[in-house]
């Protein structure tokens, strides 16, 4: 369970200094690392001052937090950050990412804005782009930086060319959902002569022309790359909210002071975003929690920081050693956390009931490990778990003999104090003394063997405190001249047949106790495979699942370029449909273990 983040305000997670470098703030870092339950991450982006903040604050349920700009100059910079509880899924956290405004004069590089609008890319589940007027050639040439992404953002690290030819193909896998709100709309929801919704609005919108001349070229590019690269769109229109006086003190008015229909459509927006945002996930479908966000937001800034393209592949790879890393961790910690919790019992009885402990204490760490450790490649972290653990496992063994081995050497000096002191004092070493003794041994093995609770090492005790009074008893035996030469004959052989008993019986203890561990150390791989060929299970369903809705989106996008006659890209289309068809047949023949 995440520890529950409550940020009171909402605190800059990647600092623009002087336009040109990225930096990641560790306060913002750390409390987002915190956070282990999945996020759904909203980022908004758009010309500085056309509201940003204003909806940001809404989905926060506040009115105030992200400052809102009501002067000419842009008021946040870099991307901020302001973690709250999910209204309607408690296991889920709502990341809302504030983007600094695009096209600010102050800044002077539109590089800058293109990074901040590939960072917005990158980070988020949920892509929100706010721009004012109507969606028209003005408004799609304002969103020029999504013309760029396949350059500012790669999916593979080195793509063989056939791979390379279809590798912006998976950017609808890793890219977020596409909403698009338009502000102070005063146009009319009609084409010819029908009215339409605002997602028709939109798709109409993103109609591409016929032609290959460069006016169509460039009125289609931004268009395909919204519907290339994005894998769904929505369409949000707002009225004015009030009159431009008061959009300047715009957190200080009521509902009531503001537009009915601009209250409604906000209202509208934000219900849409709360039940309809999606998580963020990986490729495969892997969720992400705010730990593995923190650590992508680094991975992305330093790769910037080197003059590098951020590569998703580059970067999964990477978050899958930290997390796996980390994994391994939890669950040794689980492990020795359950354990400890056992220890009060130690020593145990038997071994059948330590191996029960563990192999419990087992299971509960590796569904630990499991919920964290993703693409673990031929199983080579959850190998490295299980040497790991093995030791673990071996120092409480330990600990568990060693206390039985110190109990039962209290109890067998206890026991035999008042035998010794009889000893010392020579009181065996007289005629009948060899027969007392043995009736004090006895006593002594009797009252030892029926005390509880003196675990594995029982035998092995009882047979040293035995060995240790052989050599006193042999000596008692031949000083009692009541016995004659044959008795004491018979009384040693008597007593040898007894110690090869008793060594019998610890062998037999030993050969029983590996036979054990052996059949312990295949029940645990057993454990480990099952809930490993479940791991892969689900994500196997994940997997077909997801390549379903990329098929289902490119089939979309596929039918818009058949619309504008673009035979050439129908086909290519139809290439990645195939492929992507082709993987999904391969995923259902089911998992491969490899422990």
């Amino acid at each position: 369970m995440s520890a529950k983040i409550h940020m009171k305000d909402p605190m800059c997670l990647i600092e623009n200094r002087n336009g040109n470098e990225f930096v990641i703030n560790a306060e913002a870092e750390e409390i987002l690392s915190q956070i282990t339950d999945p996020v759904v991450v909203v980022v908004i982006v758009g010309k500085y001052r056309t509201g940003k903040s204003y909806l940001m604050n809404k989905l926060a349920g506040s009115k105030t937090g992200f400052p809102l700009g009501s002067t000419i100059q842009s008021k946040t910079k870099g991307i901020w950050m302001w973690c709250v509880p999910h209204p309607h899924q408690p296991s889920q956290t709502l990341v809302l990412l504030d983007t600094e405004g695009l096209g600010d004069v102050e800044k002077g590089d539109s590089k800058n804005d293109a990074w901040i609008f590939s960072l917005a890319v990158l980070l988020s589940s949920n892509l929100v782009y706010n721009s004012m007027g109507t969606i028209d050639n003005h408004a799609m040439e304002q969103l020029h930086y999504v013309t760029e992404l396949s350059k500012l953002i790669k999916v593979k690290s080195n793509p063989v060319e056939e791979e390379e030819k279809n590798e912006s193909g998976e950017f609808k896998r890793i890219f977020p959902s596409f909403t698009w709100c338009v502000r102070d709309f005063s146009l009319i929801l009609e084409l010819n002569g029908r009215t339409v919704t605002e997602d028709e609005y939109l798709m109409n919108s993103l109609k591409l022309k016929k032609g290959t001349d460069k006016k169509s070229q460039d009125h289609n590019l931004p268009r395909e790359c919204i519907l290339h690269f994005f894998h769904s769109h929505k369409c949000f229109v707002f009225d004015r909210p009030s009159s431009t006086k008061n959009l300047q003190r715009l957190e200080d008015l009521e509902e009531r002071d503001l537009e009915r229909a601009f209250v409604e459509q906000t209202q509208k927006f934000c219900d849409y975003i709360h039940r309809q945002g999606i998580v963020k996930t990986l490729p495969g479908g892997l969720l992400v929690t705010g730990r593995m966000l923190a650590h992508l937001a680094n991975l992305y800034i330093e790769t910037i920081k080197s003059g590098s393209v951020p590569c998703m592949e580059n970067a999964v790879l990477a978050l899958s050693v930290i997390e796996n890393t980390g994994a391994i961790q939890d669950a040794l910690t689980k492990y020795e956390t359950c354990m400890n919790n056992q220890v009060p019992r130690f020593p145990t009885e038997t071994l059948e009931e330590f191996l029960h402990m563990h192999q419990e204490s087992e299971k509960e760490a590796l569904k630990v490990f499991l919920k964290r450790s993703f693409n673990d490649e031929n199983q080579n972290f959850q190998r490295e778990f299980k040497h790991l653990l093995d030791g673990k496992m071996k120092e409480f063994s330990e600990r568990n003999e060693r206390e039985s081995m110190e109990r039962c050497q209290i109890i067998i000096e206890e026991l035999s104090d008042p035998l010794d002191q009889r000893i010392s004092q020579g009181e065996f070493l007289k005629p009948g003394g060899h027969m007392l003794f043995l009736e004090e041994k006895m006593i002594i093995m009797t009252v030892y063997n029926t005390t509880p609770y003196k675990g594995l090492k029982s035998l092995e005790v009882l047979q040293e405190f035995m060995d240790n009074k052989k050599a006193i008893e042999a000596t008692i035996l031949q000083a009692d001249e009541s016995l004659t030469a044959k008795e004491k004959e018979i009384a040693e052989s008597q007593a040898q047949a007894e110690e090869a008993e008793r060594q019998r019986l610890v062998l037999e203890e030993k050969e029983r106790s590996l036979q054990k561990s052996m059949e312990d150390q295949r029940k645990s791989h057993e454990q480990h495979e099952k809930m490993l060929i479940e791991k892969m299970e689900r994500d196997r369903v994940n997997l077909i699942a997801e390549n379903e809705r990329v098929i289902n989106q490119k089939l979309q996008e596929q039918n818009a370029m058949l619309t504008a006659g673009f035979q050439g890209k129908v086909n290519a289309l139809q290439r990645e449909i195939d492929d992507l068809k082709g993987r999904n047949r391969a995923a259902k023949s089911g998992p491969c273990v490899l422990l």
